[in-house]
C-alpha cells in the first residue's frame, strides 16, 4: 500500500455553470438544489446570462453561490464569480475582465474553443481574442463538447445523441488545453481551470408529454469540480462562500467526469516535509514525488510546463521528480477524458 501522506484535506464536490429559469434554464433554485443533493454535490454556482436574480444561501443542504455569465451576442462569454454588481455585456472583453477584477471577483473564459465544424443548429460561441487574458479558463464544458459532436442529419442520429448523450462527451478541446498551458508558462502564478456542466435542463414540449433532455440531476453527475480545503466547509454561508471561491481562484480543484467512475481520485505532490494539492506550491528536494490514485486503471499523463514527461496505464503511481516547474495530471480511458488537475508548482 502506498503512503499518500497524512494530510488528507477536506474534499467537496461542486457543479459550475448552471442556468435557472432566470435565463435560459428551466428550474427554480429549489428544484435545482434538490437535484444537486441527489447527485451527491455539496455546492453549485449558478451563472445565469446577464442576470443576478437567483437566490444565494444554503438551500436543501446545498451551498448556492450566485455568479454571472457575461454574455455578449455570439462570442466572448465570461463566467464572473464573487461579484456583487451586474456588468454590462455590451463592451469589449478586456473591459469586463477588468471590471470583474475591480469588484474583487474572478472570471473564467467560457467554452473558449467551440468547434466551427458543427453539424447541427448550435452555433459556436468562442473566446475570440486570445490576447485578452482571463483570470482562468473553463477547460471542459459538457454542453459544448456534446454540441460539437452532435449530428442532427436524421432522426436516428438525433435519437442516439439524446439517449446516449454521455457517449458524446470525449475530452476538453486540445486548443483550450494548449492555451491554458501557454498562459501558465508565461505566468509566475497559477492560471486556474474549471470544468463546467452548462446545464439548462432543456425541455421539448412538442410531444404528447414534455421531455427534459438534460435534467439537472443527471447533469450534476457528470463534470464535477472537487475542491480541497484545509478546514471543513463552514456552516456559515458567507464564510463558506469565501472558502469555495478562494479555492477556485487559487486552483485548489481538480476536474473529474463522474460518469466514468464514482471514486474520487487523489492527486498530490509530497516532499520530505509536506504534502500539497492542486493550486499549491512545494519545494523540490531529493524526496519529492507526484502521487496519484484512481478507482480503476486509467491512461495517466504527468505534464510539466505543458510537456508530457511521464505516462502509463495504472490505478496509482508514485513518480519521482527531479526538476522544478508547474505539474498537472490528466487521466483518460479509451480516448475519453476522466480527470484534469490544476497545476502544482514545484519551486
Amino acid at each position: 500500500m502506498m503512503n499518500f501522506g497524512d494530510k488528507k484535506g477536506y474534499k467537496y464536490l461542486g457543479g459550475i455553470h448552471v442556468h435557472s429559469k432566470y435565463s435560459d434554464g428551466t428550474g427554480d433554485i429549489y428544484a435545482i438544489t434538490r437535484a444537486a443533493k441527489k447527485a451527491g454535490l455539496d455546492w453549485i454556482i449558478v451563472t445565469d446570462h446577464n442576470n443576478f436574480d437567483i437566490q444565494e444561501g444554503i438551500i436543501n443542504g446545498i451551498y448556492v453561490i450566485r455568479g454571472l455569465e457575461i454574455s455578449p451576442v455570439n462570442s466572448n462569454h465570461y463566467l464572473a464569480l464573487g461579484i456583487d454588481k451586474i456588468i454590462d455585456y455590451n463592451q469589449e472583453p478586456q473591459k469586463f475582465v477588468d471590471e470583474v477584477r475591480e469588484q474583487g471577483g474572478v472570471g473564467f473564459a467560457a467554452h473558449p474553443d467551440e468547434s466551427n465544424n458543427r453539424k447541427n443548429k448550435y452555433s459556436p460561441i468562442k473566446w475570440m481574442d486570445k490576447a485578452v487574458v482571463p483570470d482562468g479558463i473553463e477547460i471542459w464544458n459538457w454542453f459544448s463538447v456534446w454540441a460539437d459532436n452532435y449530428v442532427d442529419k436524421n432522426i436516428f442520429a438525433q435519437a442516439y445523441a439524446f439517449f446516449f448523450k454521455h457517449k458524446l462527451i470525449t475530452k476538453p478541446q486540445t486548443e483550450t488545453l494548449s492555451w491554458w498551458d501557454g498562459l501558465n508558462n508565461k505566468s509566475n502564478e497559477i492560471i486556474p481551470a474549471i470544468g463546467s456542466i452548462d446545464v439548462h435542463a432543456l425541455k421539448i414540449d412538442k410531444y404528447i408529454f414534455p421531455v427534459t433532455i438534460f435534467p439537472y440531476k443527471d447533469m450534476f453527475k457528470t463534470i464535477t469540480n472537487v475542491i480541497t480545503l484545509k478546514k471543513e466547509l463552514s456552516k456559515d454561508f458567507l464564510i463558506a462562500k469565501k472558502q469555495i471561491l478562494e479555492a477556485i481562484r487559487l486552483g485548489n480543484n481538480f476536474i473529474v467526469n463522474r460518469k466514468m467512475t464514482k471514486v474520487i481520485p487523489q492527486v498530490m505532490i509530497s516532499n520530505s516535509k509536506e504534502t500539497v494539492y492542486a493550486g499549491e506550491s512545494i519545494e523540490l528536494d531529493e524526496d519529492t514525488y507526484v502521487r496519484v490514485k484512481f478507482g480503476k486503471e486509467f491512461e495517466v499523463r504527468l505534464i510539466c510546463n505543458g510537456e508530457v514527461i511521464w505516462e502509463n496505464k495504472t490505478k496509482e503511481a508514485e513518480i519521482p521528480l527531479c526538476k522544478k516547474g508547474k505539474f498537472r495530471v490528466e487521466a483518460k480511458l479509451n480516448k475519453l477524458g476522466y480527470a484534469y488537475s490544476n497545476p502544482i508548482v514545484v519551486r
